[in-house]
C-alpha cells in the first residue's frame, strides 16, 4: 500500500507564500500580489480565503501560535531529562527572539484595520500561562520567568531590545536556574 502525501489546500499555500514573502521583504511590505505569485493562486483565490490584508496577518498569527504550540508539544515530548514546561517555554521562546527580528509596522496597520487583531494572541497566552501555573508549583518563578520572557518578545517585536547578546544569554540563563530550582531551596539558598 502507497501512502500519499495530502497536498497543501490554498489556505496553507498562501500562508507558507506570506511567510516567505514576509521573511524576504519584512511583515509591513507584505503585499497581496507578491503572495498570490508565490502561492501559486490568483488574486482571486487569495481574497476568497483571506478577505482583507488584516485577515490574512490574523491568519499569519493563529499558524505561529499553532506552530509555537506544536513546537512546545514535540520539545515536551522529547523532554530533557527532568526539563519542567516553564524551562521548555524559556528555551523556545528565548530561542525564537534571537531568529526574528520583525518590522512593528505590520502589527499597527493589521490592529488599525481589525481591532480584534489581538484577540487570539491573548486566548493563546491565556491558555498556555494557565497550563504554566498548572505545572509550575512555584508561582513566583513562573511570574518572574513569564514576564522576562515576554518582555524580550516585546522588545523583539518592536525592535526596541537594548540587551547586548551576553546580557540576554546572562537573562536566560538565570530564568533556566530559576524555573528549574524548587522554591524551597531557593528559600533556603537565599536565607543563607
Amino acid at each position: 500500500m502507497k501512502l500519499t502525501r495530502s497536498k497543501p489546500n490554498s489556505r496553507e499555500k498562501i500562508l507558507a507564500a506570506a511567510v516567505a514573502v514576509a521573511r524576504e521583504a519584512g511583515p509591513g511590505s507584505l503585499s497581496l500580489e507578491a503572495i498570490a505569485v508565490r502561492a501559486g493562486v490568483s488574486k482571486g483565490g487569495l481574497l476568497y480565503n483571506f478577505p482583507t490584508k488584516a485577515k490574512l496577518m490574523q491568519g499569519l498569527v493563529e499558524r505561529y501560535l499553532s506552530e509555537f504550540e506544536q513546537a512546545l508539544e514535540d520539545a515536551r515530548a522529547n523532554e530533557t531529562a527532568g526539563e519542567s514546561l516553564l524551562s521548555t517555554y524559556i528555551r523556545l521562546a528565548a530561542r525564537e527572539c534571537e531568529e526574528t527580528k520583525p518590522s512593528p509596522s505590520w502589527i499597527f496597520s493589521a490592529i488599525a484595520e481589525d481591532p480584534d487583531f489581538l484577540k487570539p494572541i491573548k486566548a493563546f497566552r491565556r491558555q498556555l500561562f494557565e497550563r504554566l501555573k498548572a505545572q509550575t508549583p512555584d508561582k513566583k518563578a513562573l511570574l518572574v520567568s513569564y514576564l522576562a520572557i515576554e518582555g524580550l518578545r516585546s522588545m523583539n517585536l518592536f525592535d526596541s531590545d537594548v540587551l547586548t547578546q551576553e546580557e540576554r544569554q546572562t537573562l536566560v540563563s538565570a530564568l533556566m536556574d530559576i524555573a528549574d530550582t524548587p522554591a524551597g531551596r531557593r528559600d533556603t539558598d537565599q536565607s543563607g
